[in-house]
């Protein structure tokens, strides 16, 4: 049990120094999309522990066919199974976080050993 914990911390420790080194990279608008994903598409696109699925699909760069005008206009209307969020947030905060979303790889969602 002490070594599942072991690994787990320091998961949790190389994840938060990438993501510090993530922003650092990511100019303001895309640092704007990120901080609004993580508090409201994050939700059901982040994998919230090791072990738990994900509710919404993974999003990424080639989300939407890699259109990021198709990917404004989800996040504006939803889709059948996903909220439209333009009566929340503004249309550059909208093309702030489709911006972000250019910037994620495939399969960062995934963990890590798999």
């Amino acid at each position: 049990m002490k070594r599942s914990g072991l690994v787990a911390l320091l998961w949790t420790a190389a994840f938060a120094q990438g993501a510090l080194a993530a922003e650092g990279t990511l100019n303001e608008t895309q640092q704007l999309g990120r901080r609004l994903y993580e508090q409201s598409c994050g939700v059901c696109h982040t994998r919230p522990t090791l072990v738990a699925g994900l509710y919404g699909p993974e999003l990424n760069m080639q989300s939407a066919g890699g259109r990021e005008e198709v990917m404004r206009d989800v996040i504006a209307n939803g889709t059948p199974r996903m909220p439209g969020f333009k009566h929340y947030f503004q249309p550059a905060e909208i093309a702030a976080i489709a911006t972000y979303l250019m910037t994620l790889q495939p399969g960062h969602q995934n963990i890590p050993g798999r």
